[in-house]
């Protein structure tokens, strides 16, 4: 995988495609960043032209995701397209509508993948946080039905203050009904460039603990390292690209708007005006996203941790700047390895780092 997306972001070829079928839900998550009321745009005569368009560009790995994709009635018409075409399937969903006809469904059109969200083993934490009374037992039932069709699940859990203590439970959950299982510990900004949902990140000690977590992290000794200046040559590292946004990957809206990334919100064109071979290869957006190196970055070319930093260029982006640091990526540089980033160090008073420590 890693030499094909390296050949793919070479070639500037479109291999994995992330696309939003609708934005609408039947859950009100307390995290989500989208715009539930916008209307869906693309329907399904666009959406198979947009899936022609992509299979001739190279694409090959597909997620589609929402809102809540099952909202839409022509779902496994468009499924169906995908599949004839020959793209490799994932599906994100929260799989409240999922019942037995859907998962024998899934089952027969070789969906390799879907990933559910599951906040809490617990019904009062999970449905706080979704705002829908129930919506855990009915997304543990669909879970049952998918694996009795032998269809991969992946369990993912978005870490919050309102669910940390949970997260083991989850973890515990998905092992008992042989989903994997996935955690993401950073809340993205809303799209509207609301930052206030910041507020649900968990703290320092919490982010610790998941950094030092070896059923998480794996080898946690390699994983929380400090930057190793020997570990490669500085030259390749400031020539390297920072991110596959833009270069192997992008993500397309229920509008059409085509973007580098879901968290990249730079607007490079829209499908149903233009395309989608011409907006990746000649839009303004994609071709300066893809002229970035990590010399080019003001504050990160001159920080240790740029050859291991998980810096995301769209929450840079969302903080003012895709050249500039990510301050989540920075606190989780941080917390992983003890030494402070320099985008730490710069937004900071000396004072202040005396104060840093980790926990």
């Amino acid at each position: 995988m890693e030499s094909l997306t390296a050949r793919a972001m070479r070639k500037s070829i479109p291999l994995s495609m992330h696309v939003d079928l609708t934005w609408r839900c039947n859950e009100r998550c307390i995290h989500c960043y989208l715009d539930h009321d916008r209307p869906d745009a693309l329907s399904l005569a666009d959406l198979r032209d947009l899936l022609d368009q992509m299979a001739e560009a190279g694409t090959f790995f597909l997620t589609l995701s929402g809102g809540e994709i099952f909202l839409r009635r022509d779902l496994f018409d468009i499924i169906e397209h995908a599949r004839r075409r020959g793209f490799d399937v994932r599906l994100k969903t929260n799989a409240v509508l999922i019942g037995e006809h859907e998962a024998r469904r899934i089952a027969e059109l070789g969906v390799r993948q879907v990933q559910i969200s599951v906040y809490s083993h617990l019904p009062e934490i999970h449905d706080a946080i979704t705002k829908v009374p129930g919506s855990l037992n009915k997304t543990l039932r669909a879970i049952g039905l998918l694996r009795e069709h032998r269809i991969r699940v992946a369990i993912a859990c978005v870490l919050m203050k309102a669910n940390f203590a949970a997260y083991e439970g989850v973890q515990e959950l998905a092992r008992a009904c042989g989903a994997e299982f996935t955690v993401d510990p950073t809340i993205t900004p809303h799209l509207s460039g609301d930052r206030s949902i910041l507020g649900l990140n968990i703290g320092r000690e919490q982010l610790h603990q998941v950094f030092h977590d070896s059923s998480l992290v794996g080898d946690d000794d390699r994983f929380n390292a400090p930057p190793d200046p020997a570990a490669g040559s500085m030259d390749d590292i400031l020539d390297g690209t920072p991110c596959s946004a833009g270069h192997s990957s992008g993500y397309i809206s229920p509008a059409g708007d085509f973007y580098p990334c879901v968290q990249f919100p730079l607007a490079c064109g829209n499908i149903r005006q233009q395309r989608f071979l011409d907006i990746w290869r000649h839009s303004a957006g994609f071709q300066e996203v893809r002229g970035i190196q990590g010399r080019d970055l003001p504050v990160c070319s001159s920080c240790s941790h740029l050859g291991t930093c998980s810096r995301c260029p769209g929450l840079a982006y969302m903080e003012g700047s895709m050249y500039g640091p990510s301050s989540a990526d920075c606190e989780k540089s941080f917390v992983r390895t003890g030494v402070v980033s320099e985008g730490m160090r710069r937004r900071a008073s000396m004072t202040d780092l005396v104060q840093i420590q980790v926990p």
